[in-house]
């Protein structure tokens, strides 16, 4: 059973830093692609890093330079570090895991950042 379990959300000033964490079982995260997506209420969920079993990354454009993704496999984990952060940022953040073509992706439950002014 494949299970992702987020943490390190919480409440930050706006120009502060916050790493987020996705511990993963049953889904190796040096094999597999990785997300984070995030998503406001009345918004679709949007991607805002995705890193693949090769090593690639890919940023959406809101946070490039702010945001990195980056996995422990000893730990089986994968990050997001945020930084310089924003109110506009302010979202529920998912990690998320790929799964075979055509099948979609493993979510975990969320974790919330509020970034205030």
């Amino acid at each position: 059973q494949v299970q992702l379990v987020e943490s390190g959300g919480g409440l930050v000033q706006a120009g502060g830093s916050l790493r987020l964490s996705c511990t993963v079982s049953g889904r190796n995260v040096n094999a597999n692609t990785m997300g984070w997506f995030r998503q406001t209420p009345g918004k679709q969920r949007e991607l805002v890093a995705s890193m693949s079993s090769g090593g690639s990354t890919n940023y959406a454009d809101s946070v490039k330079g702010r945001f990195t993704i980056s996995r422990d496999g000893a730990k089986n984990t994968v990050y997001l570090e945020m930084n310089s952060l924003k109110p506009e940022d302010t979202a529920v953040y998912y990690c998320t895991a790929d799964r075979p073509p055509g099948l979609g992706r493993y979510w975990g439950q969320g974790t919330q950042v509020t970034v205030s002014s």
